[in-house]
């Protein structure tokens, strides 16, 4: 449910009022980045499969006109009809005709960060089509309200007791109820009839193949199959960098992907899906939305890489601890740090700044995508472009002036100190965002330059 708050501050603030929340938060996803560690360190050539998926990805992006023309043939080849959207509105205006088209109300919806995106869901509710997510993380969230807080773990921040409430309110399950085999159970049921009885079906897509013209959706539910194969409709919705050249490169891809999310040596279900089966329709609907115009970013580009693992929210010691939705994004943690900005700077000048520049987030990547130095550079832009805080900014050109001046620091710290040992108040108060949150350190009795000038005097 939205806050209307649009600072990844404010917004980690209200997050971190529940403690114990935090700490499992934190917890458990440290428990998933240990997993893919262990997952990892099981394959001696794990670091060349890295090297590998980012080299297929580079060459993808310098030649991506060419290989969404061979995919957009091949697919119509095979069956598929191609659209094209230059946005997000566009995507979700496509996705409305196809059904309108077919007289179609009711739909269910696996797994994409796409529609989350291009906010479709909301989009298709006003215009009287009812749309049922079918992975169990995503539904929750949904009957919650809410939108996924992290990209492989959409409820992650959601306690089993409030799951449970959630099933009694509005699938009957007993109250109080929070065994996660009797919720599962419950679900299944649940989303067993939608599946029956919904004519059409939207899926993501991880990966299209230029060379064959499929798609591949991979899913540890198998809800996209459930979706796919037994409707009359197969709508798939697709960034247009998740092209990859050839099926041989596939490999690659899946053997990163899941011990990157997870853990697991593969995702239980990598579903190819490359033309419809008779008497269905197949549509698949390419979107830019600003991605053209990160790829001619010659310093952000990288960023489209991207395999939607999660692993760097996992490993994220700002995100573990300030929970998805802080980052009033549908992409949450340090990769949707890097891609919102591109979609609207100012809207999301907060984000690259809600990071340590630990570069943990890079170390973790399977394509290689230097996260924490786009972060950082960023940070450069948005000042530059003055959409920085007010306060930052001037917070940082004071620093300026003072680190560029040797006589001014000298005083400055002289200042500091005597201000830390005889009135701490003027430090030590609620208006020194540093102190809410750290011990203030102890004064030193001179500086280094005072002690070395000492020392080396005698």
């Amino acid at each position: 449910m939205s806050t209307g708050i649009k600072d990844h501050a404010a917004l980690s603030d209200i997050f971190n009022q529940d403690e114990a929340r935090v700490d499992w938060h934190d917890e458990t996803l440290w428990f998933v980045r240990a997993k893919r560690d262990k997952a990892a360190n099981t394959l001696s050539e794990w670091e060349a499969l890295r090297e590998n998926a980012s080299q297929i990805k580079d060459h993808v992006l310098s030649n991506l006109h060419d290989y969404l023309s061979e995919f957009e043939s091949n697919a119509q080849k095979n069956g598929i009809t191609i659209h094209w959207a230059a946005d997000a509105l566009e995507h979700n205006q496509i996705v409305h005709e196809i059904l309108k088209a077919k007289e179609i109300t009711r739909m269910v919806k696996s797994k994409s960060m796409l529609t989350e995106e291009c906010h479709l869901n909301e989009y298709l509710q006003k215009n009287g089509i009812e749309v049922i997510d079918t992975d169990l993380g995503e539904r929750i969230v949904q009957l919650a309200e809410e939108p996924p807080s992290h990209i492989v773990l959409p409820c992650i921040h959601k306690k089993k007791e409030e799951i449970g409430e959630l099933f009694h309110e509005h699938l009957g399950t007993p109250k109080g109820a929070s065994d996660p085999q009797l919720l599962t159970a419950a679900a299944r049921v649940h989303l067993r009839e939608k599946f029956l009885t919904r004519r059409a079906a939207i899926t993501g897509v991880n990966f299209a193949i230029a060379e064959t013209g499929e798609f591949v959706v991979c899913t540890n539910e198998g809800n996209a199959d459930m979706g796919a194969h037994l409707s009359e409709v197969h709508i798939a919705c697709m960034g247009i960098e998740k092209i990859i050249p050839k099926r041989a490169n596939l490999s690659v891809f899946l053997r990163l992907l899941a011990r990157s999310a997870t853990g697991q040596p593969i995702t239980t279900y990598s579903s190819h899906f490359r033309r419809p089966r008779e008497g269905q329709e197949m549509h698949l609907i390419l979107v830019d939305n600003g991605r053209t115009q990160q790829l001619g970013r010659a310093d952000f580009r990288n960023a489209l890489k991207c395999i939607r693992c999660g692993a760097c929210m996992n490993t994220c010691p700002v995100y573990r601890r300030s929970g998805g939705h802080s980052y009033h994004t549908a992409i949450a943690g340090p990769i949707g740090a890097i891609l919102a900005p591109n979609l609207d700077m100012k809207q999301y000048a907060d984000l690259p700044f809600a990071s340590t520049l630990c570069g943990s987030c890079t170390n973790v990547c399977p394509v290689k995508i230097n996260i924490h130095e786009q972060l950082y550079k960023w940070r450069q832009v948005i000042v530059k472009e003055g959409y920085a805080d007010p306060k930052k900014a001037i917070a940082m050109k004071a620093m300026e002036f003072t680190l560029s001046n040797p006589s001014v620091y000298r005083n400055a710290g002289k200042a500091g100190r005597w201000v830390m040992k005889n009135i701490p108040f003027l430090v030590n108060n609620k208006l020194n965002a540093w102190y809410n949150q750290r011990d203030m350190p102890t004064p030193p009795q001179q500086s280094f330059r005072e002690w070395y000038k000492k020392n080396n005097n005698e």
